[in-house]
């Protein structure tokens, strides 16, 4: 009986992780959702608000890092019940750098605002769309542990990238034409970066999803690996 409550007991905390994991998420999303719109909008006092809001996301940072430590040390789980709390330590650390490009876009941005506008801004929105979903799809892969989703999730960062050089390819074009733009250009080009490597974490998630779930190593195109 006592083992059957302590089994239990590790599988409500369990949730409780990914439910504190998904409230990380959301923030840090949030806050990139909110940079790029004040970004396009010219909204200095709402991309300010970016800049000064990143308290809750390191504070869960802190709290979910403490909460893996604690299941490891109370319970020292096997299998995939480990590669879960594993997974959810180094989730954790890219949902936190997630938030801390959120305040790079936001830097860039109000530096942008200073500045005549460059050109009008399609694409950028639609990468941080694309990323956003990316995270969005990975840490519900994570909870779900779909390996589906995650999978889709790898696929969709070609798209990501193909923006950002399409992005970059039209910014040196006004650059060339007119050095006036460089340096509003140039962080428009920084934006395009980030907004990359938000979805480098979204595949990140996905690549540890896989790993929980069947333990396999995907990064690198790595090869199967013998379940554990």
């Amino acid at each position: 009986m006592a083992s059957t409550e302590r089994i239990r007991h590790f599988q409500e905390e369990l949730e409780r992780l990914k439910a504190r994991l998904l409230e990380m998420g959301g923030l840090a999303e949030e806050q990139v959702r909110l940079a790029v719109q004040g970004l396009v909008a010219g909204d200095r006092a709402g991309i300010e608000r970016v800049l000064t809001g990143d308290q809750p996301v390191n504070a869960l940072h802190i709290e979910i890092d403490q909460r893996c430590f604690t299941l490891l040390a109370l319970y020292q789980p096997m299998a995939v019940d480990l590669r879960a709390i594993v997974s959810a330590v180094k989730i954790n650390t890219d949902l936190e750098r997630v938030g801390d490009l959120a305040i790079n876009i936001a830097e860039a941005a109000l530096r942008y605002t200073v500045h005549p506008p460059v050109k009008r801004l399609i694409d950028i929105p639609k990468m941080a769309a694309i990323a956003q979903g990316m995270l969005r799809d990975a840490l519900d892969a994570f909870v779900r542990r779909d390996t589906a989703l995650a999978q889709r999730v790898l696929n969709e960062d070609d798209e990501l990238d193909a923006l950002k050089t399409q992005i970059f390819r039209e910014l040196l074009t006004y650059m060339l034409q007119d050095p006036a733009t460089i340096e509003p250009a140039l962080d428009l080009i920084l934006i395009s970066r980030h907004l990359e490597r938000i979805g480098d974490h979204a595949t990140n998630v996905a690549e540890d999803v896989i790993f929980m779930v069947s333990a396999r190593d995907v990064r690198h195109h790595a090869g199967d690996q013998a379940s554990i």
